[in-house]
């Protein structure tokens, strides 16, 4: 066989194909950045690789596929725990965007969010945030890829203050970044239904439409969202969208908690995917979104964390745990999602909701050598029986050994090798003092 990269010896590979293939002592073979070939027992691996690594009982899975952050959010970690969702966003968290956003802090913030989803294995994530420079350019630094959203609302927002110039901002950052790096990948990000206006939404798909990115947007993420839809419109927030022209298969609907039988039955002959965040949502006891309807029906479907500011942490192996349990609980039924859907939804599932399917999601020929290499040998993951359990119920982003981003190393034993964390560390924690001195307190007790 042709010689290699890279050749990954006797893993134990969780492909996440379409079939869910695993194979107990597999190979993998890395060239030019994309997988050459995979293999098994009794399979010829390469007899030539630049680099070999032995992986004897580790699991080699894809880069985990984040589909929902707001990266730079990092910054408002803990700022205003325990409060509703409405609460939290305008008297905290809108405030505090206000005060300190500027590209340095968002750099930085960004810059944070990414070693930690680096060092829990998630190498590509769905994005939107403000000032989307900064964060494209943080992530180019990075090693990790992205679809980066600009953000857009219609008030004045960091960056711009003229919500007039609002859709010209996200033209001029996705041009910017069309075709700059095959890591990233621009996009546009309206806020909400209820912050966006249908003649913005309908602008920014528009531009999405005619260079051929993805449109992200919140939607109907609380009851409160959804009956203020009913009383303002006459209608659900999903038939709102539907009815802005918004809705088709380049289009990333975040959270889609409270949605009726209808909605869903837009959501499914639309085309467009969702993204599901269950930390998120419950933390802000937003509701629990019917995932396995979602599942049904077919509807595309990622696994995301949301921002920091409202999970409090980017560690996917963490959502997945929480995604295969909550839906059993809701429905007193230990089958209503299953460890391999909830793999699938972190992998393939993401990839397909962000529209790169076609290079990264699963271990196969010819796609991107994005690859998790996890560290087995420990009390919480022995034994070892079925390594599918095991990645979502009992693996944690401590687990993860090694991390590849086309053939690149990003994380070796446990340790970011593509840029410095302590650095962004030691600038968020500054910013973030100087915020703890502007904002009001926030008492312990937030009954009132």
């Amino acid at each position: 066989m042709t010689a290699c990269d890279l050749l990954i010896t006797r893993a134990r590979v969780l492909t996440c194909n379409a079939a869910g293939e695993a194979i107990p002592e597999g190979w993998v073979a890395v060239r030019d950045g994309r997988i050459l070939a995979i293999g098994g027992p009794g399979q010829t691996a390469p007899q030539e690789a630049a680099e070999r690594i032995d992986a004897a009982g580790r699991i080699l899975l894809p880069g985990l596929v984040n589909a929902h952050t707001h990266l730079p959010m990092t910054l408002f970690r803990g700022l205003a725990d325990d409060l509703p969702l409405e609460r939290w966003l305008n008297d905290y968290i809108f405030p505090a965007e206000r005060m300190m956003l500027d590209p340095e802090t968002v750099r930085a913030g960004a810059l944070l969010a990414l070693a930690e989803l680096a060092l829990s294995g998630t190498t590509t994530c769905g994005e939107g945030y403000f000032h989307a420079d900064a964060v494209a350019e943080a992530v180019l630094a990075s090693g990790l890829r992205a679809v980066i959203g600009q953000g857009v609302i219609d008030h004045p927002a960091p960056g711009v203050p003229d919500p007039a110039l609002n859709l010209a901002a996200a033209r001029a950052f996705c041009d910017r970044w069309r075709g700059r790096s095959p890591r990233i990948h621009p996009s546009v990000f309206c806020h909400a239904p209820y912050t966006c206006s249908a003649e913005t939404l309908a602008g920014a798909k528009r531009l999405c439409a005619e260079r051929d990115l993805l449109f992200q947007v919140h939607a109907a993420e609380t009851r409160r969202e959804r009956e203020q839809s009913l009383q303002r419109h006459g209608v659900t927030p999903i038939a709102f969208l539907e009815r802005a022209g918004v809705l088709d298969e380049r289009t990333l609907l975040h959270h889609a908690v409270w949605v009726d039988e209808a909605d869903l039955a837009v959501i499914a002959r639309s085309g467009c995917a969702v993204s599901h965040n269950p930390e998120s949502n419950l933390k802000l006891a937003s509701g629990i979104a019917p995932l396995p309807e979602m599942l049904a029906r077919g509807i595309p479907v990622g696994l995301g964390t949301d921002g920091s500011a409202s999970n409090n942490d980017l560690d996917l192996f963490g959502a997945m745990d929480l995604a295969a349990k909550i839906h059993k609980a809701a429905r007193l039924d230990p089958t209503a999602v299953s460890a391999a859907q909830v793999l699938d939804l972190a992998t393939r599932g993401g990839a397909r909701a962000l529209g790169l399917a076609a290079d990264i999601g699963s271990i196969e020929p010819g796609k991107l050598a994005d690859l998790v290499l996890l560290e087995t040998r420990s009390p919480h993951l022995t034994p070892l029986h079925d390594p599918v359990s095991a990645v979502v119920y009992a693996a944690r982003g401590a687990d993860v050994h090694t991390v590849w981003v086309g053939g690149r190393r990003i994380v070796e034993a446990g340790r970011l090798l593509s840029f410095d964390a302590a650095a962004a560390m030691a600038r968020v924690e500054e910013a973030a003092c100087r915020l703890r001195r502007r904002l009001p307190p926030l008492g312990r007790n937030r009954r009132s």
